[in-house]
């Protein structure tokens, strides 16, 4: 016969809060972004700069990168004010493609949170209807590609530029300097 776990004895299965007691963490049951937490930090337990106690998208938008598709379809249409069914209608219509786990299930990003929210206002407040804001989706996927693509092109030209700069230089650079440039001469004509 084995002997009655004690729960005092640190082997207890239930989870020991990290906190103390008095302090609780913010809404969604996570810790406040530090310093400590921030790469090259050093002043452990300072809030960073900006960080409020939010709810919401705001306080999504600080914990989590704002492509990971991180929140499961009822936390979603909570941060967005809509109705879960709402986002799968949207899924089924393709105004907002969420990520999916192995299983298949819906994983929002704060991404797609902000693009919710702006279909529910150009659907409620600006009457457009669906067809018309995923073409509007469309084409700012398109414009935001070719502004990338212009930024690409930027820096292109201005490497092309260096590289002509340079090439010029190393030009001049070889000529002969014994070589003197002569000033073309006015031309006398002589009549007879």
């Amino acid at each position: 016969m084995t002997a009655p776990r004690n729960r005092d004895d640190g082997a207890s299965s239930r989870r020991v809060r990290s906190e103390p007691l008095g302090q609780s963490r913010p809404l969604g049951g996570r810790r406040p972004m530090t310093d400590s937490s921030v790469p090259g930090s050093s002043v452990p337990g300072q809030p960073v700069a900006g960080d409020q106690r939010a709810t919401g998208s705001q306080q999504a938008a600080s914990y989590v990168d704002f492509e990971t598709p991180v929140f499961v379809i009822s936390i979603a249409a909570e941060l967005a004010q809509m109705h879960p069914q709402t986002l799968r209608q949207y899924d089924r219509v393709g105004l907002v493609k969420p990520g999916r786990t192995s299983g298949g299930g819906r994983r929002y990003s704060a991404r797609d949170v902000a693009l919710l929210k702006m279909v529910q206002h150009l659907s409620q407040n600006d009457g457009i209807n669906l067809a018309g804001i995923k073409r509007i989706i469309d084409l700012e996927d398109q414009v935001r590609a070719l502004q990338s693509r212009v930024e690409e092109l930027v820096v292109d030209v201005a490497e092309a530029q260096a590289r002509v700069a340079s090439a010029e230089a190393a030009v001049h650079a070889s000529y002969r300097r014994d070589l003197v440039p002569v000033q073309p001469s006015a031309i006398i004509r002589w009549r007879r």
